[in-house]
């Protein structure tokens, strides 16, 4: 049994567009989150220890943070072809990825908008914009996904930064192209009927 605490709108979303993609049968629990304007309250249902989404619980074990969450829901149904299998020549390239997504893009884009984009401390351990941007668009170059001619979970992780904040991700209409191509996916638009409750 697969259920996922979410709250609508948040990086929980991501995740109701991968088991849209994976057609896996998964309990959606809405659950309130502190937001950046002030307005929601932390749900003490819900099992995050940080009481974050997504929090994915699958037959009472807790899986937090979304890269992870990606790994193991991809792993759970190989046959869905979204994320390479350990035989995979592409299983170190993915995992590199959904690795450098938590570690370095969204750190990166973060202290952007903080204003410490510039810190040499934080530049010397996650690099900048520019290099987190090169990285980026040249994996585009071979695309037209991530790790080329297949869409997987990084790639679910990387459109849907780009769905919330495009300014996030590099300019240009490659980058605009490859947007266009994820947020054009059946699966995203059903996801967006189970993103808030009826």
């Amino acid at each position: 049994m697969l259920r996922l605490h979410h709250a609508p709108r948040s990086r929980s979303s991501r995740i109701v567009w991968l088991l849209e993609e994976l057609k896996v049968d998964c309990e959606i629990v809405y659950t309130a989150i502190p937001r950046q304007d002030g307005s929601g309250d932390e749900d003490p249902a819900n099992p995050h220890p940080d009481k974050k989404v997504p929090a994915l619980v699958h037959d009472n074990v807790l899986i937090t943070e979304s890269s992870a969450i990606v790994l193991y829901l991809t792993d759970l149904s190989p046959e869905a072809g979204l994320g390479p299998q350990p035989t995979d020549p592409k299983r170190g390239p993915y995992l590199s990825w959904l690795f450098y997504y938590s570690g370095v893009i969204e750190p990166v884009v973060t202290f952007e908008f903080a204003g410490l984009g510039e810190n040499p401390a934080l530049i010397r351990t996650f690099r900048g914009r520019a290099e987190m941007d090169r990285r980026i668009m040249e994996a585009l170059r071979q695309g037209p996904y991530l790790l080329g001619d297949t869409f997987t979970g990084i790639d679910i992780l990387v459109a849907s930064m780009g769905a919330w904040a495009r300014q996030m991700l590099p300019t240009g209409k490659l980058m605009d192209d490859y947007l266009t191509r994820c947020n054009a996916r059946p699966a995203l638009k059903a996801s967006y009927a189970k993103d808030s409750p009826r």
